[in-house]
């Protein structure tokens, strides 16, 4: 990153979370009134119906829309990814991003499904974050700036975030920052790449300390970027669908600086990564799917952005029993 000021430090960013707005709870209300009036039984569609009033509630109107979705992939590089973490070297992720822009990767096809805008941020792929098993992965302005590269993403018009990345040495980031944030042994976050996690936290014990210190330590600027689309959503009332375990990681970070932080989020699916099911037990998510998938680049976001379309298009297309004269007896 650049060795400019910094468009945000540490102070501010802990102050936004403080000063999060909250759920509109007026269209709130009115979405699952008007569940209760749809011509089904209730609970019927099951989480749809969930899915309609949470994007109501954090839109701050009723009925939500998803006529302009975003798919924001950031892609960063993991010094840590030298030690030979990865089945492939640092060098497939500026590969990966040429991918993306001509229109090959899985993201690109399941993007064009959804009708969704895709973006990919590049986060100086020439220079990964230090290895940090020796030290920690960013200085807070390299991090910082990342954060403030990453609430660009939110731009006006956007109705829905869906957010993944790329970045060779990223799951085992992941798993070190999970590890710092909510404790335990690293052999709950990660298999293989065991030794590496634990010698990031020998290397980096003021991370157990604070969560933006954990992120300094272990995260990688793509998932710093990540954190502060998230925050930037926040503030702008955009609902944000999560990725896998990088991704979800990232978003942990703002848990742990307030458990509301991550209300207007929803995990989009379980990644067979070791670490996830045990970060979604700490953050208390529940995902969307479950289909085994382990890809990242943004994947099972896009996918499941059919999934909060077709939930509110059933919440606002579907007759009332009054409109269509059906009898509510014993519904």
């Amino acid at each position: 990153m650049s060795n400019t000021q910094p468009a945000i430090t540490f102070e501010e960013i802990r102050a936004l979370v403080r000063n999060l707005p909250g759920p509109d709870l007026d269209a709130g209300t009115a979405a699952l009134q008007r569940e209760r009036q749809l011509t089904k039984p209730a609970g019927a569609l099951g989480r749809l119906e969930e899915i309609a009033q949470w994007m109501a509630t954090w839109q701050g109107q009723h009925p939500a829309e998803v006529r302009r979705p975003r798919v924001a992939v950031f892609a960063g590089n993991h010094g840590v990814a030298a030690r030979g973490v990865s089945a492939y070297p640092a060098a497939v992720t500026a590969q990966m991003v040429q991918n993306f822009q001509n229109g090959g990767a899985a993201v690109n096809q399941l993007c064009e499904v959804a009708d969704a805008d895709l973006r990919v941020y590049e986060l100086d792929l020439e220079t990964p974050t230090a290895d940090f098993t020796e030290k920690p992965a960013m200085g807070e302005e390299d991090c910082c700036q990342a954060m403030a590269y990453g609430m660009m993403a939110v731009e006006t018009g956007v109705q829905l975030l869906a957010l993944g990345e790329m970045g060779i040495g990223n799951s085992t980031a992941a798993a070190a920052l999970c590890h710092a944030l909510f404790g335990g042994e690293a052999k709950d976050w990660t298999g293989r790449k065991v030794a590496a996690v634990e010698a990031g936290l020998a290397a980096n014990p003021q991370a157990k300390d604070d969560p933006f210190e954990a992120l300094r330590c272990f995260g990688g600027y793509e998932l710093a970027a990540i954190a502060g689309a998230i925050l930037a959503a926040r503030m702008a009332r955009v609902p944000v669908l999560l990725d896998g375990y990088a991704c979800t990681a990232a978003a942990a970070v703002l848990f742990k600086a307030d458990r509301r932080a991550l209300d207007h989020c929803m995990v989009a699916h379980r990644s067979v990564e070791p670490g996830h099911d045990h970060l979604l037990a700490a953050i208390g998510k529940e995902p969307l799917l479950d289909l085994g998938m382990r890809l990242g680049e943004g994947s099972g976001a896009a996918l499941a952005i059919n999934i909060v379309k077709s939930a509110c298009a059933c919440h606002a297309g579907m007759a009332t029993f009054a409109d269509a004269g059906v009898s509510t007896r014993g519904v």
